[in-house]
């Protein structure tokens, strides 16, 4: 072995320590005698050392259908030609995705925002952008500076002002920039407010039945209790305000303490629109009772007969018209450039606006998102576009107004489209979509004339609407999800699609398969 004289070359050893065993990266020298460790490995964590939150979180449209589907895309890409399958690609109609499904980004995003990212463009030659998608460019980055750089933690002070002068535009009443939150997306938004109001396992939320798997999510990682409402399928899936304050009185002897009602509109999954009353009944429950109301709004856009309401507006008019029972309502009021006809998923960006809240409550708010540094900044220079675009007589403004108009009505046909053909199917009835991107269809199965499907389903330890979603992706490729991943009245199933993807082929595939179903498990000896 190759011994050397450390003393000579610099080195100092402790004490006790040979010379021999040690490897010296700059000598690149190993020592003939090594180590062997004689302990017996500990075994990895199992799923019962972990949080038990996180394993009993669900989140349906991400779950087990959308997964099978990943795993047929996988087959399908490896063996284009020999993979089996009765069809050649999977139609994710399981998310909200627009771009997934081939919606096209919105020029005056792309164009401002590729000069947010890489502003040397104002200065290169052949590249010719809008007057206006510079200048908004050249203020961007005066006022806010790069967006490779931290943000203020609340977002940026720009960003936020401009979300204020649009809410005060579309609402008639004004908005304060220090109520603004910028996010990563909405579902950052619901995260701070649901962890902020799990005070213990005794909090509850009023979520809407159906709802949005993020909220039971959400809700099952803060340990607290989801109490779900039924919204009414006969009546457009509207509200029932009797039912709510049962809910509150019967939580209160269970000793559940309702921290927020959580209302979505419009709709995901129904496609539903609240009408203007079921809103003010919502705001008196809120206001007797002093429970946040958290309104996800961020399908406001997607609104295919009249304009949308917000509820802000109408807790505002209430205000002012008896300002003595609503000016301690707790508003608070979400939004994203996720959907609409923005469709920009990837680019997380997304604002909380507070109403009623006390400050040292949104310093909470603001020291959660403190602890996040701050949200995505190119998804807050996003939030600033979608609501500061283009105006009358700026020179992107025509081709703005062509672009989003042809997505709106394309989303409004689809959306007809398919409405029409779940209204031609056997056993199935549906509510048109007023708004958003959904259809939420029924799936009138009775265990009578159905009874092998419900045999089928008993063996397989599974719900009615995961059989047909199942069978739906295996001879289809088109992937939905079940109803139950929703939440839905006991002995009732439905399944969430949307209508963004293109064409009309996949419809009258999914048609033909539905005749199928029917003649499969249906027993047409008891009709």
């Amino acid at each position: 072995m190759l011994r050397l004289n450390f003393k000579q070359r610099g080195f100092k050893l402790s004490k006790g320590v040979p010379v021999e065993f040690r490897y010296f990266r700059g000598l690149n020298l190993i020592s003939s005698k090594c180590h062997y460790s004689t302990f017996t490995p500990a075994e990895p964590l199992s799923i019962h050392d972990i949080n038990q939150q996180t394993v009993e979180a669900k989140y349906a449209v991400r779950g087990k259908i959308p997964i099978i589907a990943e795993g047929l895309q996988e087959l399908i890409k490896s063996s284009p030609t020999n993979h089996g399958l009765p069809f050649n690609r999977i139609i994710n109609a399981n998310i909200g995705n627009p771009q997934q499904l081939d919606q096209k980004p919105l020029t005056w995003y792309r164009q401002v925002l590729s000069i947010l990212q890489y502003p040397e463009l104002l200065n290169e030659e052949g590249i010719k952008f809008p007057n206006d998608v510079k200048e908004r460019a050249k203020a961007i980055l005066k006022n806010v500076g790069s967006i490779g750089a931290y943000s203020h933690s609340q977002g940026a002070a720009y960003f936020r002002q401009s979300v204020a002068d649009f809410i005060s535009k579309r609402d008639g009443f004004p908005a304060n920039a220090q109520d603004i939150f910028l996010t990563s997306g909405a579902s950052t938004a619901v995260s701070y407010l649901i962890q902020l109001l799990s005070q213990n396992e005794k909090s509850g939320f009023l979520i809407p039945i159906p709802q949005y798997p993020l909220y039971t999510a959400s809700i099952a990682l803060n340990n607290s209790k989801p109490v779900g409402y039924y919204l009414d399928e006969s009546n457009q899936w509207s509200t029932n305000p009797k039912e709510i304050r049962q809910l509150l009185k019967e939580k209160v002897k269970d000793g559940i303490i309702i921290k927020a009602l959580v209302v979505i509109n419009p709709g995901n999954p129904t496609g539903g629109i609240l009408s203007k009353q079921d809103m003010v009944e919502l705001i008196d429950i809120c206001a007797e009772h002093g429970i946040v109301l958290i309104a996800d709004e961020v399908y406001q856009e997607n609104v295919f007969d009249g304009k949308f309401l917000s509820f802000k507006r109408v807790l505002s008019e209430m205000k002012k018209n008896s300002p003595h029972l609503y000016k301690y309502v707790q508003l608070a009021s979400l939004h994203s450039t996720s959907k609409g006809v923005t469709g920009e998923c990837g680019q997380r960006g997304g604002y909380m606006e507070l109403v009623g809240f006390k400050p040292a409550v949104k310093d909470i708010i603001f020291k959660l998102a403190s602890i996040n540094l701050c949200s995505v900044v190119s998804g807050q220079a996003m939030v600033e576009l979608m609501v500061n675009p283009p105006k009358e007589g700026d020179e992107s403004y025509a081709r703005y107004i062509s672009e989003t108009n042809e997505i709106h009505d394309d989303l409004k046909v689809r959306a007809e489209h398919l409405f029409k053909a779940f209204s031609e199917m056997e056993d199935i009835s549906v509510d048109k979509p007023q708004g958003a991107m959904y259809i939420f269809p029924k799936l009138n199965f009775k265990p009578d004339v159905y009874h092998k499907l419900f045999s089928r389903a008993k063996n397989s330890n599974l719900q009615i609407d995961d059989v047909y979603c199942i069978e739906l992706l295996e001879h289809t490729g088109i992937c939905c999800v079940p109803g139950n991943g929703f939440g839905q009245r006991p002995g009732t199933y439905h399944l969430r699609t949307t209508f963004l993807p293109p064409g009309v082929e996949w419809v009258e595939r999914w048609k033909d398969f539905h005749y199928s179903f029917v003649n499969k498990y249906k027993d047409m000896t008891l009709m």
